[in-house]
Parts: structure tokens; C-alpha cells; sequence
């Protein structure tokens, strides 16, 4: 009989949630534990003995990533009365919907590495990361009917916001705003799926990232565009600045 249900939401010690949690290897392998359970026993959940049994680790180690993971909203605890005398149970189960984005972001950048490994150029020559991250969006970025390049603040304005989806849908948490009237599109990239590999490897992780969003916006019709990236402006927190080189209509017109 469960007695008590916890709250799933809050802050880690490590200052983790969500995506960032699952850096720790420890932490991916107990989540697809839980993940991969038979239905009733997914739903059921498991204690951290029992988890400690199938991931050989001592339980106290597991119940401090529990504990993590709990406050980072990817579990939630509930306790259980067993048979006979003795304290409830607590049992661990995903959380609704805790690993949608997780697990996209994460498909995001293994498929993107898996399809451009070994990929050249038509000279025979390997692709930069920023060339990958073109070559990867024009193959996967829904492509609209007839795109053309904004001939106005609005409809580059527009154009951006359908960049933001795209990047959504990828695993980030973009927020927009728009600089030299409007000309210029100031997005904060949170929640990046590289954020382990631009750790390690700053110089290929934002090569990818401007690929990544060179290749969308030419797939959405501007080919003529600068940007720039400043990683690292908050600790999961990089910014990008993209600006349309094309000539606006004079106010009062669209050409």
C-alpha cells in the first residue's frame, strides 16, 4: 500500500538538473535501468537495494544518486508498506516526461556524429566540425515550400523564430532577442546536447554549433549571414549573435 508520495522538483547539490544529471556514468545507468523495466515493474519502481543488486554498487552510493536524481525531477519516490513489521519501503520510478528531452539531445548528437564520420568534402577532403554541423542541418531541417532571404525586420525576425524551433526540437532551450533593429538575433543557447564535448573540445563543439545553425537558417532561405559564438558565458550558458547580411525594404514597402 504506498502511504506517502515525495516531491520531485528542486535543486541538486552539484547544481545539475535535468540533461546535466546524466553526465555522471553511475547516473545513465541507473535511469535506463528504471527505463528499461518490464511495464508492471516500470511502473512499480525499485528500491536502491534492488537497483544497487543490478547496477553493482553498494546501496548507500546509489541512494546518493537517488537523491540527485529525485531533486532533479528525472525520479520520483514513493514509499510502500510491506508485509509484516518493519519501515515502508522507498521505490524509484522515471518521472512523466523527464526523459523527452534528455533523450533527444542526446540522439541529436550521436546520430549527427554517426552520419558525418569519415565525411569529405567533393575534393576527397574530411569536413571541420562546422562543416558538419552545415552538411548534418541541410539533411534534416524541414525544408519550406519556396525559401527566400527576409526582405524585413519582421520577416527575418520570422525566420529566426523557426531557427529557435528547430533548435528546440534538438535538445536546447533557446531564448531570442533582437539587436541593431532588428537585424541582429541574440540567442542564449541552455540545455546544450554537446555540453560534455564543448568541455573537452570548446574549438569542435562550436564549430558544430555554427554549422548547426549556418546549415538551418540556408536551408530556410538566408545564405548570406554572419555569426558568432561566445562560449561558456554562464556555466551551461553560451550565447550566439546572428546577423542577416541582406538589404531590408525601405520602411513603408516590402521592395
Amino acid at each position: 500500500m504506498i502511504v506517502s508520495e515525495e516531491s520531485t522538483r528542486g535543486s541538486t547539490g552539484s547544481g545539475d538538473t535535468g540533461p546535466g544529471l546524466l553526465r555522471s556514468a553511475v547516473r545513465r545507468d541507473i535511469v535506463d535501468t528504471l527505463a528499461n523495466l518490464p511495464g508492471p515493474q516500470r511502473t512499480e519502481g525499485l528500491s536502491a537495494r534492488e537497483l544497487g543488486d543490478l547496477v553493482g554498487l553498494h546501496v548507500t552510493t546509489v541512494r546518493f544518486h537517488l537523491a540527485q536524481l529525485v531533486e532533479g525531477g528525472l525520479l520520483t519516490s514513493r514509499s510502500v508498506r510491506t508485509a509484516g513489521a518493519g519501515r515502508p519501503t522507498k521505490k524509484y520510478v522515471l518521472a512523466p516526461g523527464s526523459l523527452d528531452r534528455p533523450l533527444e539531445a542526446y540522439r541529436l548528437l550521436a546520430t549527427l556524429l554517426t552520419e558525418t564520420f569519415g565525411a569529405t568534402d567533393a575534393d576527397g577532403r574530411p569536413l571541420d566540425p562546422e562543416q558538419v554541423g552545415i552538411s548534418w542541418a541541410r539533411e534534416h531541417v524541414p525544408r519550406p515550400g519556396d525559401p527566400a532571404p527576409a526582405h524585413t525586420a519582421g520577416e527575418w525576425l520570422s525566420t529566426v523564430g523557426r531557427l529557435v524551433d528547430t533548435l528546440r526540437v534538438w535538445g536546447y532551450t533557446p531564448s531570442v532577442r533582437t539587436e541593431d533593429t532588428g537585424r541582429t538575433a541574440r540567442i542564449d543557447l541552455l540545455g546544450c546536447p554537446f555540453i560534455d564535448l564543448a568541455k573537452a573540445h570548446p574549438e569542435v563543439a562550436c564549430g558544430i554549433h555554427r554549422g548547426l545553425i549556418r546549415g538551418s537558417l540556408e536551408v530556410l532561405g538566408e545564405h548570406d549571414t554572419e555569426i558568432t559564438l561566445e562560449p561558456f558565458v554562464g556555466p551551461t550558458h553560451c550565447l550566439a549573435h546572428v546577423t542577416t547580411r541582406a538589404d531590408f525594404a525601405p520602411r513603408g514597402g516590402n521592395s
